[in-house]
């Protein structure tokens, strides 16, 4: 278009109220559209800062449980080397029993005494029947932390 035909243009639809209306219109539009994309992009920042903030709230959550993970491990390596240690001592006290009833046995049949020599449980062949089931487990609060 030519500067003229612009002139001519702007200069009609000055004067002209049809125009006016829809000038007035297209400003309108224009405002709220401004207005609505600058709520858009609030809702959109504020939606990026609530995933920010679950994130991080998150990641500190997952350190969290990592650090407990970690003390349980340590803790469960522990107790299973003592476990191990209770086995082998628990192996060395039935095979010095085991050495003091033969000795008891020999006695008996030299001297000619009669001895009440109890039998020997193995522990490691019935693993779930208790040695004394008179003596409650005492279970610790530690464990369950």
């Amino acid at each position: 278009m030519s500067a003229v035909q612009k002139q001519t243009a702007s200069s009609s639809s000055d004067s002209d109220p049809r125009y006016a209306n829809v000038d007035e219109r297209k400003r309108k539009r224009m405002i709220s559209n401004r207005e609505s994309a600058r709520r858009s992009r609030a809702r959109k920042q504020k939606l990026m800062e609530d995933f920010m903030k679950e994130a991080d709230q998150l990641k500190s959550e997952n350190n969290h449980l990592e650090e407990i993970i970690n003390t349980r491990s340590q803790y469960y390596v522990q107790v299973e080397s003592d476990n191990n240690v209770l086995r082998a001592q628990a192996m060395e006290l039935t095979e010095r029993l085991a050495s003091l009833n033969s000795v008891l046995h020999l006695c008996q049949e030299v001297n000619g005494y009669s001895l009440d020599i109890p039998e020997i449980p193995d522990p490691l062949l019935k693993p779930w029947q208790l040695p004394f089931p008179g003596q409650p487990i005492m279970a610790s609060a530690d464990l369950l932390l």
